[in-house]
C-alpha cells in the first residue's frame, strides 16, 4: 500500500541550478494551512503525493509560490506531453470560453467536427471513428461494452469474454478495475465478473516466459475456450511499470485475434499523442488495434480522452445509447487541438525518441552500479525502475519511496512509486524537455541511489 509523505516541515540542502531550485524546508511551512485544509475536507485516498502545493509550471518545470522549482518527471500524470503551461493552449482555452459556448452535451459544434477530424487524419486505416470522453476510465467502459456488443454478434451469448493482463491499469471505475489486474484494487467489488479474465504479462522481469504459447497456455489453464473470447485488452504498455511486450508477441495476439474473431483493444491512455518516441505507441509492434484508447497527453491540460475504431465497431450502438455528459466539452477540444497541433509541429515525439535515448542511456549506466534497480523498463520519455531486495524480483517499495523523496528534496518531482508492490520508479517528463534537464535530473536520481544503497 502507499505511503504517506509526512507534513513536518524540514531542514534539506539548499539547492540552485538553471533548473532547478530548493530554497526553503519541504514542506513549505506557509504551505501547511493548504495541505491540512486538503487532509481536512478531501478523502484519505487523495493523499500519497509529495507535498507540493504547485502555484504554476510552465514547460517541464513545476513551481510553488515561495521560490521552489522542480524539474517534473510526472508531467501531472502523463498529461503535459506539449508541456506544462504552454501559451498556445492557454490562448485556444480563453479564446474559446470567451465565445460564449462552454457546454453543448451531444448537440452538434464546430470545434467537435474539427477535433475528431483531426485525430481521424493522424491514426492509420481503419481507426477512423472518434467518439470523444472525458477520462481514460470512460474509454476503458466504451471498449468493454463495444467488445461485447461485437462478441455476442460474432459468437452468441457466451462470447462475452475479456481477456486482459496481471498487474496492468486501466483506471478506477467498477468495469475498468475488473478489466485490472491488480487484485487489492477490486477488492471491494465482491462479485467479480467471471467475464474478466487475466493472464501474466510477457515483461521478462516478473514473467520470465514471454512466448505466445504461454498465453494460450494461461487460456486453457483458466478454462477459457478462444472461442468465448470477445476481446483482449492491453496497455500498449504496462502503465505502472512501462513495460512493453515482445514485438512477435504482439504480432501472434493480433493474429489470433482475427483468427479467433477476438477484438484486440489497445489502451493508449499512458502512450498516445508521442510519449514513446512515435506518435501512437502500437507503432512500435507493427500492429495495428481493432480499438484504440486515448486520454492523458490528448489535451496537456484539460479532462478529455477518446476512443477509436472502424465504422463497423464503433457503429454498432443504435443511436442515443452511447452518450457522455460532457463529450467533445468545447473548451477541452480547443486544448486539445492547440495540444495536438504542438504535438505534431515540434516533432514531440521525435523529441521523445532522441531524448528518451539520452535517458535510457543513463538509467541503464545507474542500473549497472546498483544491483537493487532490478529492471529498467520504458521506451522514449516514459521509463519505470523496479527496486528490489533479496532477490531479483523482491520489490522493495521502501527503497522506491525513499528514491523519490531523495529526489523531491533536491528538485526532481515525481509521483509516488507505483506498481510492482510499489516499488517502481516512475519517470515521465514533459516531451518537451532537454539533453540538459535529463542529465541533471538523472544525476539527482543517481545520487538518490548512492545516499539510499549504502
Amino acid at each position: 500500500m502507499a505511503r504517506e509523505f509526512p507534513l513536518t516541515p524540514e531542514a534539506v540542502p539548499s539547492v540552485d541550478t538553471n533548473l532547478r531550485r530548493i530554497a526553503t524546508k519541504l514542506p513549505v511551512p506557509e504551505s501547511l494551512p493548504i495541505l491540512e485544509k486538503l487532509h481536512r475536507y478531501e478523502p484519505l485516498a487523495m493523499r500519497g503525493q509529495p507535498p507540493v502545493v504547485w502555484d504554476h509550471a510552465e514547460g517541464f518545470q513545476v513551481h510553488d509560490a515561495y521560490g521552489n522549482c522542480w524539474i517534473d518527471w510526472s508531467s501531472g500524470v502523463l498529461i503535459t506531453n506539449a508541456g506544462h503551461g504552454r501559451r498556445e493552449i492557454i490562448d485556444a482555452i480563453v479564446q474559446q470560453a470567451q465565445s460564449g459556448l462552454l457546454t453543448n452535451y451531444g448537440f452538434p459544434s464546430e470545434i467537435r467536427s474539427r477535433l475528431v477530424e483531426r485525430i481521424a487524419e493522424l491514426l492509420p486505416q481503419p481507426l477512423k471513428k472518434v467518439f470523444l470522453l472525458t477520462t481514460g476510465s470512460e474509454t476503458v467502459e466504451c471498449a468493454i461494452k463495444l467488445s461485447r456488443v461485437h462478441g455476442f454478434r460474432a459468437g452468441g451469448g457466451a462470447k462475452n469474454i475479456i481477456v486482459s493482463y496481471s498487474d496492468a491499469f486501466h483506471g478506477r471505475t467498477l468495469g475498468a478495475q475488473q478489466a485490472g489486474g491488480i487484485p487489492y484494487l477490486k477488492e471491494w467489488i465482491g462479485n467479480l465478473d467471471p467475464g474478466f479474465v487475466q493472464v501474466p504479462f510477457p515483461d521478462g522481469f516478473r514473467t520470465s516466459d514471454t512466448s505466445f504459447d504461454y498465453f494460450e497456455r494461461c487460456l486453457h489453464e483458466r478454462d477459457v475456450d478462444p472461442q468465448n473470447v470477445a476481446a483482449v485488452l492491453m496497455e500498449t504498455y504496462q502503465g505502472a511499470s512501462a513495460a512493453f511486450a515482445p514485438n512477435e508477441y504482439m504480432r501472434a495476439l493480433r493474429q489470433w485475434c482475427h483468427q479467433h474473431k477476438a477484438l484486440l483493444v489497445l489502451d493508449e491512455v499512458q502512450a498516445g499523442f508521442g510519449r514513446t518516441g512515435t506518435m501512437w505507441g502500437f507503432e512500435h509492434y507493427g500492429i495495428l488495434p481493432d480499438l484504440a484508447l486515448f486520454g492523458k497527453g490528448i489535451s496537456s491540460s484539460l479532462p478529455l480522452a477518446a476512443v477509436a475504431g472502424s465504422a463497423e465497431i464503433m457503429d454498432s450502438q443504435p443511436i442515443g445509447t452511447m452518450t457522455s455528459t460532457h463529450t467533445g466539452n468545447p473548451v477541452c477540444c480547443a486544448a486539445a487541438l492547440a495540444s495536438i497541433d504542438l504535438v505534431v509541429n515540434e516533432k514531440l515525439a521525435a523529441n521523445a525518441c532522441q531524448m528518451g535515448n539520452v535517458l535510457h542511456r543513463r538509467l541503464r549506466d545507474i542500473q549497472s552500479r546498483f544491483p537493487k534497480i532490478g529492471v529498467v523498463q520504458g521506451r522514449g520519455l516514459v521509463a519505470g525502475l523496479a527496486c528490489v531486495k533479496d532477490g531479483p524480483t523482491t520489490p522493495d517499495a521502501g527503497l522506491a519511496w525513499e528514491i523519490v523523496r531523495h529526489c523531491f528534496e533536491q528538485g526532481v518531482l515525481m509521483f509516488a512509486p507505483v506498481g510492482f508492490g510499489g516499488a517502481t520508479v516512475k519517470i515521465a517528463p514533459p516531451l518537451v524537455i532537454t539533453e540538459e534537464a535529463i542529465l541533471e535530473s538523472t544525476a539527482v536520481l543517481e545520487e538518490a541511489f548512492e545516499s539510499k544503497c549504502k
